[in-house]
């Protein structure tokens, strides 16, 4: 029986190693070599690498007895597409959810990357964008020597970087999540005032990275997470059982 796993995410590798342990068999698609690369190799996974439109989307689901969308909490339009797609193949639909973080008092929180952008433009210090390259446009506005942010070690990371004018020595191309010592190390090493996340929960290292920024003396700035409905990994695991057990 087929179950696909819209991955790319610890949670989402975890989730399809256990749905391959209860004998499923597993259709992973991840949307970056270096998400492939993360995947592994494991008997009863398949990965399909590469992004894919609504429509190809379609075409992957098709014979599948459920999807499981364990994508980024932040990738919205993923999480639209899927969902789409699975109305399209009338296949039965779960969204995995990560579970969000307690935020440590004195926490500033913005909507988006552009709020915070707009709100730290008027500010002085270095800031460490954890926010992923895809936001650093964002960023335009602000002196480019003021910004270091941290980036996937991919030619697609460090061109953002150069896009965005990052002076080369500011670019840090690190595959996370990263530990409280690291973390402390880059915030005193780069003298930052201001630490800008996503919550990416546990998986993503957000208390890792709150404590650090705390006990450095830095502001943490969290860019708001989309609120969205899901359901737990074991909720899941759960669903999947019982389809497998009538598949047999």
């Amino acid at each position: 029986m087929k179950i696909v796993v819209f991955s790319g995410t610890t949670e989402g590798r975890l989730f399809s190693r256990q749905l391959a342990a209860q004998g499923a068999e597993v259709l992973v698609s991840v949307a970056t070599p270096l998400g492939a690369e993360e995947q592994g190799r494991l008997q009863g996974v398949t990965v399909h690498c590469g992004r894919l439109t609504p429509e190809e989307m379609t075409t992957l689901l098709q014979g599948a007895a459920l999807c499981v969308d364990a994508t980024h909490p932040y990738a919205v339009d993923a999480t639209k597409n899927i969902r789409s797609a699975c109305k399209t193949a009338c296949i039965e639909y779960h969204r995995l959810l990560r579970a969000e973080s307690p935020l440590p008092a004195g926490s500033m929180v913005f909507q988006s990357a552009a709020h915070a952008a707009e709100f730290l433009a008027n500010t002085c210090g270095n800031l460490l964008l954890a926010t992923g390259a895809k936001e650093l446009a964002a960023f335009s506005g602000i002196e480019p020597a003021r910004l270091f942010p941290r980036v996937l070690p991919t030619p697609e990371g460090i061109a953002a970087c150069e896009a965005a004018h990052i002076p080369h020595k500011n670019i840090i191309a690190m595959q996370g999540p990263f530990s409280y010592a690291l973390n402390r190390a880059l915030l005193e090493q780069f003298h930052i005032r201001f630490l800008v996340t996503k919550d990416g929960g546990a998986a993503g290292g957000f208390a890792e990275k709150a404590q650090a920024a705390q006990d450095t003396g830095a502001q943490l700035i969290v860019l708001r997470r989309p609120a969205e409905q899901g359901e737990t990994a074991e909720q899941i695991l759960t669903r999947c059982k019982e389809v497998l057990t009538w598949s047999h």
